[in-house]
């Protein structure tokens, strides 16, 4: 609960805000409205911390690329390419999985041939179903945006509230604006101006 102390009002910041990062600041990430200054967990400081480079074996245009996240662990390469195809066509498709075990790391990545088939995956896939999953898409992040750290060097997007690792300026879990504390006007006692004679 937020207590606002007597005599003042709450508005939410309505000049310059976005929803979504444009680069990534770890702290800026872990805040929900994007403008704490300080790091608040373990994680954000390693991420501060970490140095990440981004892989440069992986190819293609990262304005035509798609995260797709929390997928079914039985979910298969297959089924990816099936039910995404029929949006445009697919460059290039991969889910990715365990080097050792082989086993679904729940995710995959997806590049189009053109911009609109992406913007009409993020319009209709997102939060859909896929054997059973409700499934998260969201633009790719680690060559699109400055400054990326993945999840396990302390960043990423998303996260659970029960972790304390909650990640926002994604669509899953985008800023929000500001809650700018102000005093009201009426309420402020008036000035007493000495009298001079």
């Amino acid at each position: 609960m937020l207590f606002v102390p007597l005599g003042k009002t709450m508005s939410r910041q309505e000049t310059d805000f976005e929803k979504y990062a444009s680069e990534y600041d770890p702290i800026k990430i872990g805040s929900i409205d994007g403008t704490d200054t300080e790091p608040h967990d373990r994680a954000i400081v390693r991420a501060l911390c970490s140095e990440y480079i981004p892989n440069k074996q992986v190819k293609g245009n990262p304005n035509h690329t798609v995260f797709i996240g929390r997928l079914n662990p039985r979910t298969t390469q297959e089924t990816i390419q099936s039910e995404f195809s029929k949006f445009g066509k697919i460059l290039h498709c991969r889910l990715v999985k365990d080097i050792v075990t082989g086993k679904s790391k729940q995710y995959a990545f997806i590049e189009y041939d053109s911009i609109s088939s992406v913007e009409k995956v993020l319009r209709d896939m997102h939060k859909e179903y896929i054997d059973g999953s409700e499934i998260i898409v969201e633009r790719e992040a680690e060559r699109r945006l400055l400054g990326w750290r993945p999840r396990r060097l302390g960043g990423g997007f998303g996260g659970c509230k029960e972790s304390g690792q909650l990640r926002f300026g994604c669509r899953e879990r985008p800023f929000r604006k500001p809650i700018i504390v102000q005093q009201k006007h009426d309420d402020l006692a008036p000035v007493k101006r000495p009298r001079h004679y």
